[in-house]
């Protein structure tokens, strides 16, 4: 997760959210090369009195700013037309999730399940106990096996939300009436926290998402307790 003082990203947790880390990396890196040569061009220009004819008025120059850019465009463009394709596909997803967004909490239910779903509220700064985060923590994490295809279908009930969590590269809009969705694998067991991405009213800041991944056996495990229970 976030920690103060912190730069750039999350460490990744899923294969998408590496992609989108290495085309951030990559796309930085012309844009600080392309901002060194102009700064540099800048200051000479500013620096030195002397001119040349064939600077202020060659043909060769002229069509090699204009190619130039059209290359560095088509650099950036075709990684990022590929992360976004990947992001796009489903392929026979193990699990299938449905995320309810609510003023101000999350609801999940599990359609491959006959009966399990539960509502995920914020816990409390009165509630949190030791070693939990503030603003971060709910009462029900949303509970998935590691290394699995998990599709996730995200609508809202009365008004605009979005669920994201940066970890996984995952953010989709919560519209009403409408039935959106993602997917995602988490690479490693863990906890892994986000928030609602959409000004949705006066809580907006307290509706926490928390994702955590598990071993397809625990997982397992755990389905069967939350069936037990209901």
């Amino acid at each position: 997760m976030a920690h103060p003082s912190q730069l750039g990203f999350q460490d990744a947790a899923s294969p998408v959210m590496e992609e989108l880390i290495h085309f951030h990396d990559h796309t930085l890196m012309i844009v600080f090369l392309i901002s060194t040569l102009v700064l540099y061009i800048i200051t000479a220009m500013v620096t030195t009195k002397l001119t040349n004819k064939y600077i202020l008025d060659s043909q060769e120059i002229e069509i090699v700013w204009t190619i130039l850019p059209a290359i560095i465009l088509i650099m950036i463009a075709l990684p990022s037309l590929r992360i976004l394709y990947l992001m796009d596909e489903i392929n026979d997803p193990h699990l299938t999730i449905k995320a309810m967004g609510h003023q101000w909490y999350w609801s999940y239910e599990y359609t491959d399940y006959e009966d399990l779903g539960f509502d995920s509220y914020m816990i409390q700064t009165q509630d949190l106990a030791p070693g939990q985060f503030r603003l971060l923590e709910t009462d029900h994490r949303m509970v998935v096996p590691m290394e699995s295809p998990i599709r996730v279908l995200v609508s809202a009930e009365d008004v605009l939300h979005s669920w994201a969590v940066p970890a996984l590269g995952v953010k989709m809009d919560a519209v009403p009436g409408r039935l959106n969705q993602t997917a995602f694998i988490i690479s490693r067991p863990g906890v892994y926290y986000g928030q609602c991405s959409e000004i949705c009213g006066a809580n907006h800041s307290f509706m926490p998402i928390v994702v955590e991944a598990i071993p397809l056996e625990h997982f397992e495990a755990w389905s069967s307790s939350m069936l037990e229970e209901a």
